[in-house]
């Protein structure tokens, strides 16, 4: 494995040069997590990733494959799994995202297994690679939202948001129905939003959809029609 062990050091000491300890409790506890902060606030996170990783190109995707899980496998504080994420979506990388990426990503999304990374991982990762290679990615998707895993299932249902016009109308549905039932709230939550953010481009088949769903839990329901009137 070819892993570029300096950018991961320079991520790491970047991290630690800008933490703010007096920050990192109150992260901690907004995002109910085992992994301690650092204090790094977002915009701060941004620019250090974007002079680190400019600094530090990678020359092939196997070390950008490698790079990017070392500096998730080996995180001890959130925010280097944030910029794990930060790295796999480089700019200069996007010739790399493609259905060969899909087992990294799933790996980050069962192991990160909560909403702040899972969610910039389905929408932003695997969405872009779906579109594009649909034949490949659609029979994953109609598995992992069959499964039994909270974040595979919340995965599938959400990685269209934002799709418009290109949405798989096909997957969406086959991907919400085997959670309609279900109690947990990040399924039904998830639910919600891929539906809301659909009906901006087709409300009258989202209003069909929620009518002729009527198991869909209050939740799903009104975060589906939030918009709608």
């Amino acid at each position: 494995m070819s892993v570029d062990e300096e950018l991961v050091k320079a991520v790491r000491a970047g991290l630690a040069e800008a933490a703010d300890p007096g920050k990192a409790p109150a992260m901690r506890a907004y995002m109910k997590s085992a992994m301690p902060f650092r204090g790094v606030a977002k915009p701060q996170r941004s620019a250090l990733l974007k002079r680190v990783l400019a600094d530090h190109i990678l020359p092939d995707r196997v070390t950008y494959s490698a790079t990017v899980l070392q500096l998730w496998r080996t995180a001890e504080f959130r925010e280097e799994r944030y910029a794990a994420i930060d790295l796999s979506g480089y700019r200069a990388y996007r010739k790399w995202q493609d259905a060969g990426l899909i087992p990294m990503y799933e790996e980050m999304i069962v192991s990160g297994a909560w909403w702040d990374y899972v969610d910039e991982l389905a929408i932003r990762r695997i969405g872009p690679i779906l579109r594009s290679a649909r034949a490949r990615v659609t029979p994953v998707m109609l598995s992992w939202a069959a499964g039994r895993d909270l974040w595979r299932r919340r995965t599938a249902i959400i990685c269209q948001v934002g799709a418009k016009e290109e949405t798989d109308i096909d997957l969406l549905t086959r991907a919400i129905e085997p959670a309609i039932a279900e109690p947990e709230f990040f399924l039904r939550k998830g639910i919600g939003w891929a539906l809301r953010e659909y009906a901006k481009t087709a409300p009258d088949w989202v209003r069909s959809f929620v009518d002729e769903h009527p198991g869909l839990s209050g939740l799903s329901r009104r975060e589906a029609l939030k918009h709608l009137g």
